[in-house]
């Protein structure tokens, strides 16, 4: 297979996430979601994807297999947005997530359970 050349060298690693409503125990839909890197040195975030979450609260993944480097990340969800557009409103305007890959091969998950007054996330599978 000619494709076999440059594949060992990529990562199969890539990044997803998967937000869901606690309040009503449905996935939060249409939710704006944002990824961005840490550029060294400094604190200055390079954007790198922008999804919007589908019914079942995924989106496609934003780092694909390959695309993932060794850093620090930033996982920003447009959560105020989300509550209006249900007719609430939040205590949160927005929640960041800030995460370290230290091994661009790894498979990560980064969850988000939300409520107008609480969220939680984790380190999925």
């Amino acid at each position: 297979v000619p494709q076999a050349d440059g594949m060992s060298e990529a990562g199969e690693g890539t990044l997803t996430t998967h937000v869901l409503n606690t309040a009503a125990g449905l996935p939060a839909a249409g939710l704006v979601v944002r990824l961005a890197q840490l550029q060294e040195p400094g604190p200055q975030w390079m954007e790198l994807a922008q999804r919007h979450t589908d019914a079942d609260g995924r989106c496609q993944p934003l780092l694909a297999p390959g695309q993932a480097k060794a850093g620090t990340y930033k996982l920003h969800f447009e959560t105020a947005e989300y509550w209006q557009g249900l007719g609430h409103s939040s205590f949160y305007p927005f929640v960041e997530v800030v995460f370290i890959i230290t091994d661009p091969a790894q498979k990560l998950h980064v969850p988000l359970l939300i409520s107008p007054y609480s969220y939680t996330t984790y380190r999925g599978s």
